[in-house]
């Protein structure tokens, strides 16, 4: 710490209010179009114009000590915790609700400086010690936050270590944005491979339905009632298991020999499709026996088949956009195993021709995930120079432009 730089708690830097609770702002509060409501998801993603609830004038005044003004900062205070946004001007009025801070500075503290401090991993550490809460952390009471310590210079010091960190960090910004742009064109180049590879149909190929190429089925959960149906016998596949390489993490869950009978098991070489939700469409290779959730469709080839190549077939746009088209769409998109049986893949009836496809394919894929591998590295090089940065800047130390060439 440069010793020029005193500390002070930030209870005598801020004004404080947390949001009020939760009874005081009900269902039947809320209105069409008012005053808005303003949640953690605001200081998340540090976006104000997307506001799902309002109250009337009257419920207003009633709350006007929650008021946000431009220049205040919130900060989320359950489940995602500590993330901050500063208030623009031109906000719709409004107040917070129970699940956000709010901070307003005094004259002696740049709101910006406060911004980045809150960013570091020193508040980081000082807000994990005061938090409580198992499942989901709650930032601790407001009394506790107003003792936590940070190092204030003067407001030209503050101002100058903005000045920096705004330079050096829009240069990492836009750096990450080119490695990003790059991460999405080489995931993208894949998929038109593949795309173009599998529509090239020649002499030789047929179309069928997924019924006629192998087994089909839909997982079944046992009963949790009895814990023995749990167990290490055989791995027991969720969506949330999906990886986006197409293989399958489930260490975490598993089936005993008793659950097995109440479970659909699905055979080695098997390619799973997730059948609902957010994440329809999702695609895994299984090399191993496995059961799922109801909320996966299995298909298993016949013999006769390379079934790596049905893999690729149900990862390309084409499936995906078959998969959306025939599902349901009331509340979340559904699509049934009697329906998804009967869509359609193209494949070449010779054997030994799907094999090379697949030998092609695996070695784009190859050469795409280490790709992908580089680029996932340079934006974790990236967000670490961003960490020594700050740390720097609030130890005194940043003297010269931090910027990355």
């Amino acid at each position: 710490m440069n010793e020029a730089w005193p500390t002070k708690k930030l209870g005598e830097l801020c004004v404080f209010v947390r949001g009020p609770f939760g009874g005081s702002l009900k269902k039947e509060c809320f209105i069409n179009d008012g005053f808005a409501v303003y949640e953690q998801q605001h200081a998340i993603y540090n976006q104000f114009s997307d506001i799902r609830y309002f109250i009337s004038d009257g419920k207003f005044k009633e709350m006007k000590r929650f008021e946000l003004l431009p220049g205040d900062l919130i900060m989320s205070c359950s489940g995602t915790m500590g993330k901050v946004a500063i208030v623009p001007n031109g906000l719709k009025r409004g107040i917070i609700n129970q699940a956000l801070l709010k901070l307003t500075p005094k004259p002696e503290l740049n709101i910006e400086y406060l911004k980045y401090w809150m960013g570091s991993e020193d508040f980081d550490l000082k807000i994990s010690e005061h938090s409580k809460g198992a499942a989901i952390k709650n930032v601790a009471s407001v009394q506790i936050l107003k003792t936590i310590t940070l190092p204030c210079p003067n407001r030209l010091a503050q101002q100058r270590t903005v000045a920096i960190l705004d330079e050096a960090f829009a240069a990492i910004d836009q750096a990450k944005a080119n490695v990003e742009r790059n991460l999405q064109n080489a995931k993208e180049l894949f998929q038109s491979e593949l795309n173009s590879v599998l529509s090239n149909k020649g002499e030789g190929w047929v179309e069928k339905k997924l019924i006629e190429i192998g087994k089909t089925q839909t997982g079944n959960t046992p009963p949790t009632v009895e814990p023995d149906n749990y167990g290490s016998y055989l791995p027991f596949v969720k969506p949330a298991h999906f990886k986006t390489d197409g293989t399958i993490d489930s260490e975490d869950s598993g089936l005993s020999e008793k659950g097995l009978k109440f479970a659909r098991v699905f055979s080695a070489n098997s390619i799973l499709m997730v059948c609902i939700g957010a994440t329809i469409g999702k695609t895994a290779f299984t090399p191993i026996a496995v059961t799922s959730n109801q909320q996966i469709n299995a298909l298993t080839p016949n013999h006769g088949y390379e079934p790596r190549y049905f893999y690729y077939a149900l990862t390309t746009d084409d499936f995906f956009n078959k998969i959306i088209h025939a599902s349901s769409q009331a509340t979340l998109p559904i699509i049934n195993k009697s329906k998804w049986e009967n869509l359609t893949v193209a494949f070449p009836t010779d054997k030994k021709q799907q094999v090379r496809i697949v030998r092609q394919l695996d070695t784009l894929s190859v050469e795409t995930k280490k790709l992908e591998e580089k680029y996932q590295q340079k934006l974790s090089a990236l967000d670490d120079l961003k960490k020594s940065i700050l740390e720097k800047a609030f130890k005194g130390e940043l003297k010269e432009k931090e910027i990355p060439a």
